[in-house]
């Protein structure tokens, strides 16, 4: 892509971890960021408050937000649909229906309206549009007492397939992409390492992959997944990984 000071990235999931990563490295490369979380605004880049537990607020204010900018001031604009929830590991009818409840409205409804918003209000734009889904190797491989995230990664995965096909039909179409990250080692792989074993099976897997050391920090991370943000074949692959060729 073009000049990052010509950019606006909104990073959702942006206040810790694989977020705050990926929006600080945004911001330190001198371009417009929006984070999108529960908590308070760290200091490098706006963001918004807000609970994407309850997206559709948030996502009516972010069209009217991005309707007040004229069509030709960002040369490129990019949504990254980052923030998840974990569910307690456990079988399905073993979790807390509330904690289900939010678990998939943060990981999937959200990034639904948030794209519907984003595509709709930067339709008109000149620059070039991307929608990138932070998805999972979960998304595409099952595992027991992991449903919830199962589920809302595979269905991220197919919500880009879907976009992408519909904005191919579009004059200067979004390039969409799902993408897996790698293993991070961020609250929820700590949140997995300290899960019961009666109830979550793998869990020893997740301990052994600590201590071997494969787990890649958040900045690590987030400079992959950037650097495949801005690859110029972004989206030819609407599911894709970051060790993709």
């Amino acid at each position: 892509m073009t000049d990052p000071t010509c950019h606006l990235y909104i990073v959702t999931g942006a206040s810790r971890g694989l977020g705050r990563a990926i929006a600080t490295q945004l911001a330190a490369s001198g371009a417009t960021v929006l984070g999108l979380s529960r908590q308070a605004p760290p200091a490098e880049f706006e963001q918004w408050t807000c609970n994407l537990a309850d997206p559709l607020p948030v996502a009516v204010r972010l069209g009217v937000w991005l309707g007040a900018f004229e069509p030709g001031r960002f040369s490129a604009a990019v949504l990254i649909n980052n923030a998840a929830m974990l569910a307690d590991p456990r079988p399905l009818a073993d979790v807390d229906l509330e904690e289900l409840s939010a678990t998939t409205r943060v990981g999937l409804e959200a990034p639904l309206l948030l794209s519907a918003a984003f595509l709709r209000a930067t339709r008109g734009w000149t620059g070039q549009r991307r929608v990138l889904h932070i998805s999972s190797g979960l998304g595409r491989r099952a595992m027991a007492s992991q449903g919830p995230y199962c589920a809302v990664k595979a269905g991220l995965d197919h919500l880009a397939r879907a976009q992408a096909l519909e904005e191919a039909q579009q004059p200067n179409g979004a390039k969409v992409c799902s993408l897996a990250p790698g293993v991070v080692d961020t609250d929820m792989q700590i949140q997995l390492r300290g899960a019961d074993p009666q109830g979550f099976p793998d869990r020893d897997a997740f301990v052994q992959m600590k201590t071997s050391g494969r787990l890649d920090s958040p900045s690590t991370a987030a400079g992959k997944v950037i650097a495949y943000l801005t690859r110029a074949d972004f989206g030819a692959n609407p599911v894709a990984d970051v060790r993709d060729p």
